[in-house]
């Protein structure tokens, strides 16, 4: 049978959405949102309406009805931590959306249930979101920081790194279950992930934690030196917060966060910028390191996917340092909205069950 799905994936000034009939895309779209226009709802959760009208006029557009649909799935945002898979939207998830105490913030992502199940809902069909942000599958070690007070969390690019690996265990002709490997998404931030048997057992926290630094992001510092900043009265906690998660890494050393920008510059022959650029790739060859050790070495294959493996500078730069552990694969841009769409089509075929939200 033939499943038709409807995914929607809020950012902070665009809405993406895509419609597929099982494995095939109908159509893909970005709806782009003017910020003066978004600002008019107060905060975020409350746009949820305005989108979902945009959602469905696009739809109209393209020539695909509500009505032919079997079910609508939403980026999963911040909820609690869940394990990996495909989730039913519930009222109890829904309000934890709307928590900012969760995890200190309210992201875009939230908005995708809400808009999800408003469609889905008078509809008759099933809603749900799919490997959020917040998947936790962590070893029970893992979990240990080295002071009591702080837990490591599991925080990274759940929905990308986990659709990749499905699909690298398929065209190994292994079973994502009896797979061992080491996922690396590389965007704004960079995730790196040991994967065991499926579950993601260990990964930097790509947000603000451990881990390499990023185009925007500063990973792991020096704990002393990072103190004296806290406490220099140069930062409030929110100016630095959002230094560390999005003016630090490339963009602090270089100005840009484009590696198109800084490839032009290292072939133009700026040395510091290919210093940067290398030392950024270090840092993830040595998080890959890390992972090979969680796993034992028994490795089947690493990863590479988002859009800095389109550069083959720092894919080869990896790949160098990488390559003794196991053989790499290059994934690049990003997946999310046929991962979205087809964890919605596994569990409308009957491959995977969906999950209850456990709160």
């Amino acid at each position: 049978m033939i499943y038709r799905v409807l995914a929607i994936n809020p950012g902070s000034t665009s809405t993406k959405i895509a419609v597929y009939d099982n494995k095939t895309p109908l159509f893909e779209k970005t709806l782009r949102h003017d910020p003066s226009e978004l600002d008019k709802f107060g905060g975020i959760i409350e746009q949820y309406e305005f989108r979902k009208t945009l959602v469905l006029e696009a739809m109209d557009e393209n020539n695909v009805s509500p009505n032919s649909l079997h079910a609508v799935v939403g980026r999963g945002g911040l909820v609690r931590s869940v394990s990996g898979g495909t989730w039913s939207i519930c009222d109890a998830m829904l309000k934890d959306l709307k928590d900012p105490s969760l995890w200190g913030r309210i992201h875009a992502s939230n908005l995708g249930a809400f808009i999800a199940k408003a469609i889905a809902d008078p509809l008759h069909i099933p809603s749900f979101i799919v490997d959020p942000v917040v998947v936790d599958e962590f070893d029970d070690i893992a979990r240990i920081s080295g002071i009591p007070e702080i837990e490591r969390k599991s925080l990274f690019h759940a929905l990308n790194i986990r659709y990749i690996g499905r699909l690298l265990a398929a065209d190994m002709g292994k079973d994502i279950s009896r797979a061992n490997l080491i996922g690396i998404h590389m965007g704004g931030g960079i995730s790196v992930a040991a994967m065991k048997n499926g579950r993601v057992v260990d990964v930097n926290n790509a947000l603000l934690g451990m881990g390499p630094f990023s185009p925007q992001r500063a990973g792991a510092l020096p704990i002393g030196d990072l103190l004296d900043m806290a406490y220099s009265g140069k930062y409030t906690q929110k100016e630095l917060s959002n230094y560390l998660t999005k003016s630090a890494g490339l963009m602090a050393y270089l100005g840009t966060d484009s590696g198109i920008e800084i490839n032009k510059r290292i072939e133009a022959g700026d040395t510091h910028a290919k210093t940067i650029q290398d030392a950024m790739c270090y840092q993830v060859a040595k998080e890959i390191g890390a992972c090979a050790t969680v796993l034992s070495g028994k490795v089947d294959g690493i990863y590479l996917s988002g859009g800095l493996v389109y550069n083959a500078h720092i894919v080869d730069a990896i790949k160098e340092r990488t390559e003794f552990i196991a053989p790499l694969y290059l994934y690049p841009g990003e997946k999310e909205m046929e991962a979205l769409c087809q964890g919605g089509v596994r569990v409308l075929s009957g491959i995977e069950p969906a999950q209850d939200y456990p709160y």
